[in-house]
């Protein structure tokens, strides 16, 4: 399937050794250009590249809508990706590589730098997280195949709208934003799930697609809480069938007792 690779490997499992056809998920450097100019380079899954441009330029503000762009491009190798806006004098950013991926990713503003609070009613119960976060895992279609993927996913409280995959988390958040652009789905008030670490990257693009909730089935970090506390973003992390932690803003999660007793941990 697109996004992965044959691999072949020997699976131990205490049956006794066993040689499997399998995959492993595909990882490239691919880079976007703007107008003629190298911008980024990334390393990601080589497939909707396109996606990854629009949802990067957007998270970026170096543009508002799809209407901004005039063309893009990807290369016949999967290593590039042509945009051509429509203000052909447009001022790029004076940094002009950029590593994106797990270990983290550089981005053009500083992540200081003061945004205002998200004005959003939006509330879920956790049966409603849960069930999101459930159809996540089951439309991760690459992380079925071969593992070594993160997914995300735009959905309301009762349905997904939009899924993607990506060997990063911080691309997927991109891929998002390009896909919503591309599709026309608005991203305000709309709930976040990430497969990844929840970072201040991550919280970054978020709070520029106007996110409001965002849910992992793992942790976030100190400055991540920070960020989603001062943007009135709430954050939902560890979530699981029948468990999660929320870390900000809890009055968004419906339908939880109040009354909580306070551990001290080390």
């Amino acid at each position: 399937m697109t996004g992965t690779k044959p691999a072949t490997y020997i699976s131990l499992n205490g049956h006794g050794p066993q040689t499997i056809d399998g995959a492993v998920v595909e990882e490239a450097l691919a880079c976007i250009s703007v107008n003629g100019q190298e911008l980024a380079t990334f390393m990601c899954s080589p497939h909707n590249l396109d996606q990854l441009a629009l949802g990067f330029l957007f998270n970026e503000g170096l543009i508002q809508n799809a209407a901004d762009v005039r063309l893009v491009r990807p290369s016949k190798s999967k290593t590039c990706v042509d945009v051509w806006l429509q203000d052909a004098g447009l001022e790029l950013p004076k940094r002009a590589i950029v590593t994106a991926g797990c270990g983290g990713g550089v981005t053009f503003d500083d992540l200081s730098q003061k945004h205002e609070p998200l004005d959003s009613d939006l509330a879920a119960t956790p049966e409603q997280l849960i069930a999101l976060m459930k159809q996540l895992h089951l439309g991760a279609e690459m992380y079925r195949e071969a593992r070594g993927v993160h997914t995300a996913v735009l959905a309301t409280h009762d349905q997904v709208l939009l899924q993607v995959e990506d060997v990063g988390r911080h691309n997927c958040l991109d891929k998002l934003a390009g896909a919503a652009l591309q599709a026309n789905v608005v991203t305000e008030d709309r709930i976040l799930l990430s497969s990844g670490r929840i970072s201040s990257e991550m919280i970054n693009k978020a709070r520029r697609m106007g996110i409001p909730i965002i849910c992992s089935r793992t942790s976030p970090t100190s400055l991540s809480v920070a960020l989603a506390e001062a943007w009135n973003i709430t954050i939902v992390a560890y979530l699981r069938q029948d468990r999660m932690r929320i870390y900000t803003h809890p009055e968004r999660i419906l339908g939880y007792r109040i009354e909580t007793t306070r551990l001290e941990t080390k």
